[in-house]
């Protein structure tokens, strides 16, 4: 919930978020072969995560992830790792994940970002 609540904040589509039921697994897996960067989420009928995992040039590099919030520290360590840029429709979230809340290169963050930051953290 806080990352849609980030993603929205940032002004970025919520949409980019992959969430799939467990009897949509086939259609999932054929939506994330197109995807460049992902995290996924399939869901059993109460809506509990079943799997969680990563997507990296529509390949499934990772899979059953205790959380969300795992499997997008795992993909900022593997965009790091791997020297690839964020993705354009959510690069404003994944620059405020490494600037403000994992505090990698603090400095030179886009006006959006900082006036986000200036906001939460009450500096004006």
């Amino acid at each position: 919930m806080a990352l849609k609540c980030l993603i929205l904040n940032m002004g970025e589509a919520v949409e980019d978020l992959k969430d799939f039921l467990v009897s949509e697994k086939e259609e999932a897996e054929m939506v994330l072969q197109q995807e460049t960067i992902a995290v996924f989420v399939i869901r059993d009928a109460q809506a509990l995560p079943q799997d969680i995992g990563i997507i990296l040039e529509g390949q499934q590099v990772l899979s059953d992830l205790p959380s969300v919030a795992n499997a997008v520290a795992i993909l900022m360590g593997l965009l790091y790792a791997l020297n690839l840029e964020y993705p354009k429709t959510l690069k404003l979230t994944f620059e405020y994940i490494q600037k403000v809340l994992m505090e990698l290169d603090p400095k030179g963050m886009t006006n959006k970002v900082k006036r986000l930051y200036d906001q939460l953290y009450n500096r004006a």
